[in-house]
């Protein structure tokens, strides 16, 4: 609620020094009073309006992974470009060599682990599905970067497939914990969940405040030059990340659903929260090979569309 608060108190700000710019950036002490206040407000409403914002949670955690998604592979598409382009072409040709290969040597290590420690037994079947479907996908993004009219070479596919690897095994990890296919010591269960909840904790506002200022890879055009009064970023996009952010993390914490019992320390486990991570991963693919493919096709269009000059 404070994050949509802000988000409608600071949507459409184009220019710095102004007073929705001032409340984005100062009044601290109201806005501490603003947020205690609608920390309060739910201690005091009726169950049902509780449940309500369940239900629009899950849409806007959705929304949420579906924003940084597209601001990781946009983040991943600028790294490629700019280690391709001629003021950089030459002096890191090495470097980028080096992490196209390092990222897909921790790939497939990834891979390897994954089928030694969630797939036991030969009864694992939905494990070995997952697994193997994202070497699947990986040599697919591959094939389909490394294709002569796509040509965006190793290092994109790369990065994108430590990213579906960490979705796989966050998939997987989110199991419930009586499955038998999963492997973990009982004696250090207990630290080693505290640690894990500590870590996305810190991980999840990482990704929220990045994504929040990274509201340029939305823009149509990027051309535009900017002015020395423009904002660095969009305010108002900021907090509905923040806003969006807060029902996702919200998710994790119930595992996706309200009927679910969560035990102590644990963080996004169960069937929904595995599931979530699957479906994830595979969107992740989809919008991966369509930035590479969408702009072939916009120009097979356009060059079918022009009429043909007149004999």
């Amino acid at each position: 609620m404070f994050f949509f608060t802000m988000f409608l108190s600071t949507i459409g700000t184009s220019k710095l020094h102004g007073q929705k710019e001032l409340w984005h950036s100062s009044w601290w002490s109201a806005k501490i009073f603003l947020m205690i206040g609608l920390v309060l407000l739910p201690f005091l409403l009726p169950s049902e309006i509780i449940q309500i914002y369940g239900e629009i949670a899950h849409f806007g955690a959705g929304v949420f992974l579906l924003i940084q998604l597209i601001s990781i592979i946009s983040f991943i598409t600028w790294l490629n470009e700019c280690c391709l382009s001629e003021k950089y072409a030459e002096r890191c040709h090495i470097h980028f060599m080096l992490l196209a290969t390092g990222a897909y040597v921790v790939c497939i290590l990834g891979i390897i682990l994954m089928y030694v420690w969630y797939t036991p037994q030969a009864t694992c079947l939905l494990n070995i599905f997952f697994i193997t479907w994202t070497l699947v996908l990986l040599q697919l993004m591959t094939s389909v970067s490394l294709h002569p009219k796509v040509s965006a070479g190793f290092l994109t596919p790369g990065f994108m497939g430590l990213y579906i690897v960490f979705l796989c095994w966050s998939a997987i990890r989110s199991e419930p914990a009586d499955n038998k296919c999963l492997r973990s010591s009982e004696g250090s269960r207990d630290w080693l969940t505290i640690i894990s909840f500590i870590v996305a904790l810190l991980a999840m506002v990482i990704a929220t405040f990045s994504t929040g200022i990274d509201s340029k890879c939305f823009q149509f055009r990027k051309d535009e030059k900017q002015a020395d009064d423009d904002l660095p970023y969009s305010f108002g996009f900021f907090h509905f990340v923040f806003a969006t952010g807060t029902m996702y993390f919200a998710m994790l914490l119930i595992g996706w659903s309200s009927h679910h019992t969560m035990k102590k320390w644990t963080i996004d486990v169960g069937w929904t929260s595995t599931w979530v991570r699957i479906v994830n991963e595979w969107l992740a693919v989809c919008v991966y090979l369509w930035m590479l493919v969408a702009p072939i096709v916009w120009k097979s269009r356009q060059v079918a569309e022009e009429p043909e000059p007149n004999k």
